[in-house]
């Protein structure tokens, strides 16, 4: 069966949006459906509407708002742990505090340090087999006893024996206000009708292995850039020297960082960690011109539409002014889409985007992240995009202290200022349009015969060297 790919951001827009037609499917979520189970990303669309509607809640803006003191303390404590002078594995540091966010916002404290050690060793080890397992099309290799097979197999049975771990300690205890204890409420069938012991443990792995790879990617690349930009990296000194003086932002003063955001928002459209996503047709359509029949493979690549130059002039520029309102204003419609868009979207697009925003400013407030002398290596594509071995050198910085607020804390470097009352949600302007995918994106396969797949082009505008 040939596949189509879709370049145009409308009709990528209109896909999205129409998930009865395009839905979730195909070999590659169905070998990731071993993996995540029966969760948000894989499951089909009438599964996923029921699901999505027991977890939304848990991500609403305002719950995020509530995180942030969370993300704050956890980025405080990784810098704490850096010298200056002294080389850090950036890409390493970014999975570690991405975890300790994530399996905190998702289960509180109910993974203790040696625990959480070993969750982020065996996610790291998944995500790096998990890509060649989604591309190639015969299982026999992955069953030959070779190293490589024998430490996927250990990290995924060990990756699931902990979540098993921390679901049976919770039952046994009182019920908590996290996104285990909806789970665990939804088991009990409270608020609806019941879900069942395997759903619980589906939802926790697919949300661990969502949240915690793309946004540590996203973190690498966007220190990876700065330190290129100094221009761009000067700007973001600058405002969080002005806002926070020292201190770790909270929900409130996210909307103050413009330049921060902005830089985390053109990193997601320069490199965005979800690079490459398929939908399956569940009917005979048309898009863009082309009849596609019943159970075509149908693919998108937001990396392609966000280096497009007739959406984003100079695309390789590393340019966040380009998200300041009056430029913002005049992307086109579906041109920025490291979320997806539609009801699939990311359920943690605003939790993610806050959590990268938050970690620069905490870091960006006390230090800064030089890459060693000698060329940058580049990135190369697996199932998501981003630096995985990116070594940086710490260098410390000067902070000019602002005032403190009335009735909070004086600043200090890694103090971190409690979340005011009654504050705003959490609002990112750049990507309010932009809704997004929960998962690992995986390339698809080629057509019938090795053929590359059959675009479903846009008339207009095509790019001249045939992306």
């Amino acid at each position: 069966m040939p596949a189509w790919i879709v370049c145009h951001p409308e009709l990528v827009h209109r896909m999205l949006v129409d998930t009865r037609t395009f839905d979730k499917g195909g070999s590659q979520y169905d070998r990731l459906r071993t993996l995540m189970g029966d969760g948000l990303v894989t499951s089909r669309q009438e599964t996923h509407r029921r699901q999505r509607r027991r977890l939304q809640p848990r991500f609403h803006a305002t719950r995020v708002a509530a995180y942030t003191d969370l993300m704050g303390t956890e980025t405080a404590a990784l810098c704490d742990t850096w010298r200056p002078g002294q080389h850090v594995d950036v890409s390493a540091a970014t999975m570690a505090l991405t975890t300790r966010v994530t399996s905190r916002v998702l289960l509180s404290d109910t993974l203790d340090e040696a625990a959480a050690a070993e969750l982020r060793e065996c996610l790291s080890t998944v995500v790096r087999g998990l890509f060649v397992r989604t591309v190639v099309p015969l299982d026999a290799p992955f069953r030959v006893p070779l190293p490589a097979n024998r430490r996927y197999r250990d990290a995924l049975e060990r990756l699931h024996g902990l979540i098993d771990a921390a679901v049976a300690r919770r039952r046994a205890q009182a019920p908590r206000d996290d996104l285990l204890g909806t789970l665990l409420a939804a088991e009990r069938g409270q608020d609806g009708p019941a879900i069942t012991g395997q759903e619980v443990h589906d939802h926790l792995i697919t949300l661990l292995l969502t949240g915690v790879e793309t946004t540590a990617l996203l973190l690498a690349s966007l220190f990876s850039l700065l330190a290129r930009h100094p221009e761009a990296e000067r700007r973001v000194h600058e405002e969080v020297d002005t806002v926070l003086g020292g201190r770790a932002p909270t929900a409130a003063e996210l909307p103050l960082l413009v330049h921060t955001g902005n830089a985390v928002t053109e990193t997601l459209r320069h490199s965005p960690p979800g690079w490459l996503f398929t939908r399956v047709t569940t009917e005979e359509t048309e898009l863009g011109g082309c009849r596609i029949p019943r159970g075509a493979t149908v693919l998108y690549s937001p990396y392609l539409l966000h280096h497009d130059p007739v959406s984003f002039p100079e695309p390789e520029r590393f340019l966040p002014d380009r998200w300041l309102p009056e430029r913002a204003a005049a992307v086109p419609h579906g041109a920025m889409l490291p979320f997806a868009a539609g009801n699939r979207k990311c359920i943690g697009d605003t939790l993610a985007v806050a959590e990268a925003t938050v970690a620069l400013a905490t870091i960006a407030g006390r230090l800064r992240l030089r890459h060693p002398p000698g060329p940058v290596a580049p990135v190369c594509p697996a199932v998501t995009l981003g630096p995985r071995s990116l070594v940086m050198t710490c260098e410390p910085r000067p902070v000019r202290t602002s005032p403190a607020r009335p009735g909070a804390p004086q600043p200090g470097a890694g103090r971190i200022c409690p979340a005011a009352s009654g504050s705003a949600p959490l609002t990112p302007a750049p990507l309010a349009a932009a809704s997004a995918e929960p998962t690992s994106p995986e390339p698809a396969p080629p057509g019938p015969g090795g053929a590359a797949p059959r675009p479903a082009r846009r008339q207009d505008h095509s790019d001249p060297k045939g992306r």
